[in-house]
């Protein structure tokens, strides 16, 4: 019977070292003699314990000098924006080589988490803004040329950010709509998911107003209602107008 830790560690030392010293039964010696026999050829353990990882290759790196890994963004040094790289994954880090050196080494997002940045300020240096094709002044001028909500949605996705960079890439996929959709189609688009009460309206949000032409019936509704005194609820087209043909009533 043991009463403390320390007894039982030490008795569980005393026995094993017994056991290593008896002799084998089948050939000569003990496990002590093979050990001294046998130490000169073992090399010490790595100062990292092995783990199983997984590698994507061909990973590029983004103008704001992050790479995307399960839609979570991890830092490289400013030097790589725009090349390939390679992500060496484990349970706990994330490691970004460049022709199989190592670059840097990120603590692993949970896979549950979503749209987070793992930077390290020394990747990302003033001159950051003297090497890309794009910074916030030239985004929000562009925001500013499309409508004052387009203006403003690039504001809300800048104000959501801890770093300016991080924000280049979502600003220019919703400006970026403005060459499938036109610019007065973006920035109705904008208005109104303002005015649905998203707090910071993204591409993901504007696609789907500008696909279901929501933006267009939204500015129909408008014009119809500062023309007419009477009307509410607004002007809404019915179903046979979207048809093929136009407007039935219109021959």
């Amino acid at each position: 019977m043991y009463y403390s830790f320390a007894e039982l560690k030490k008795s569980v030392s005393d026995k094993l070292n017994k056991f290593n010293h008896e002799a084998f039964q089948k050939r000569d010696g003990s496990r002590y003699e093979m050990l001294q026999e046998e130490r000169e050829y073992l090399r010490p353990l790595p100062d990292v314990p092995y783990e199983i990882a997984e590698w994507v290759y061909g990973r590029a790196v983004n103008l704001d000098f992050h790479v995307v890994y399960k839609k979570n963004r991890y830092s490289c040094p400013y030097q790589y924006a725009k090349k390939k790289v390679d992500l060496k994954v484990t349970d706990r880090f994330v490691e970004i080589y460049h022709k199989r050196d190592r670059l840097t080494t990120h603590n692993r997002f949970p896979d549950y988490m979503k749209n987070k940045y793992s930077t390290h300020p020394e990747d990302m240096p003033p001159a950051f803004r003297n090497i890309v094709q794009w910074d916030d002044e030239r985004i929000r001028n562009w925001a500013s040329s499309i409508g004052k909500s387009t203006r403003q949605v690039i504001d809300r996705i800048f104000g959501t950010v801890s770093i300016k960079e991080q924000g280049y890439n979502p600003c220019l996929a919703v400006l970026r709509l403005c060459r499938t959709y036109t610019d007065a189609r973006l920035e109705s688009a904008c208005e109104l998911a303002i005015s649905r009460g998203i707090k910071v309206p993204r591409y993901h949000h504007l696609k789907a107003i500008l696909t279901a032409n929501q933006d267009i019936i939204y500015k129909d509704q408008q014009e119809a209602g500062s023309s007419s005194d009477d009307s509410s609820m607004g002007y809404l087209r019915g179903s046979d107008y979207y048809r093929e043909g136009g407007d039935p009533d219109a021959e």
